[in-house]
């Protein structure tokens, strides 16, 4: 249905036809089947984050936020007559992939990706992306009946645990200086997003960065002028070795290279890191990769 909605647009559009006022999806009740609300975004995005705080999970010694490297997440993009587009990233313990898995191909969703994004964390996770086209309520209860089977919370009562003071101990002025970028603090972690200059398309449709298409990176404080770093950089093919020189060259380690999508156009890698050091000296690294990317422009 939403191929064709799009093909019937495109035709309109292309003999100079005004194109239709499109109805927006009820958003409260996509809520509603999935469990869990969430907020629009750029793009008429409806986002909705689903982060795993019910998991402790430590790396190097470090007890990671939910914020940091935890964060399941879903997006409908609008597709027009009420269909949608839903994406997301869901973060697994290694005994839900299974189950997850199995509800998603029995609802229709497809999984386009799964790998982990760090190493050596304990319990492990693994990171399961999703894709699905149809009503966005149906997809809605779908992915409510796959994340029944992993302990993903899903209450918005469970949203307290990851939200709170802006405060943050972090030279937030030097981050965003060096980066080109203002981040946002949300739970406990600084955040950083960074958009590519093209347009992401997958399958012929754009994917607005609130989808996953910018670049992530996520700091969380660990005293003195220190904090661990972790996210994912967005490249093309010729960008890959480049910036993994470069994290390396700034003490940065690698953790994955890997696809998000399976028909994106351009083609991307999304490039895992970690480190755990001195903030500054960090993100003097992080800079170094990002003049490797072709980005839009600061704001």
């Amino acid at each position: 249905m939403y191929a064709r909605t799009i093909a019937g647009l495109a035709f309109l559009a292309a003999f100079g036809v005004t194109q239709p006022v499109l109805a927006a999806p009820d958003w409260k009740a996509v809520a509603q089947a999935l469990g869990k609300s969430g907020t629009e975004a750029k793009g008429g995005v409806y986002r909705v984050g689903l982060p795993r705080s019910d998991l402790k999970v430590t790396l190097d010694g470090v007890e990671l936020k939910p914020a940091l490297a935890l964060g399941s997440w879903l997006a409908f993009k609008p597709m027009g007559d009420h269909d949608a587009m839903v994406m997301g990233d869901l973060v697994l313990t290694e005994p839900e992939i299974g189950p997850v898995m199995a509800k998603l191909i029995e609802g229709g969703i497809e999984v386009t990706a799964l790998h982990n994004h760090l190493q050596r964390a304990q319990p492990a996770t693994m990171y399961m992306h999703v894709l699905g086209h149809g009503d966005p309520e149906k997809l809605a209860t779908v992915l409510h009946s796959a994340l029944r089977e992993s302990a993903t919370p899903l209450s918005d009562a469970s949203a307290g645990a990851t939200t709170g003071s802006t405060a943050i101990d972090l030279d937030i002025s030097m981050v965003d200086q060096a980066l080109g970028h203002k981040g946002k603090v949300s739970g406990g972690v600084y955040q950083v997003s960074i958009p590519r200059a093209e347009t992401i398309k997958d399958s012929g449709t754009e994917v607005p960065e609130a989808m996953g298409t910018a670049i992530a990176i996520n700091f969380q404080p660990t005293g003195k002028d220190k904090a661990v770093i972790t996210g994912d950089l967005v490249l093309i093919a010729s960008e890959v070795n480049p910036v993994l020189q470069a994290l390396r060259v700034g003490g940065i380690e690698v953790t994955a290279v890997h696809n998000h999508m399976l028909d994106d156009e351009p083609r991307l890698f999304f490039m895992h890191f970690w480190a755990d050091g001195d903030l500054e000296k960090l993100t003097q690294g992080l800079k170094m990769a990002l003049a490797k990317v072709h980005l839009r422009n600061g704001v």
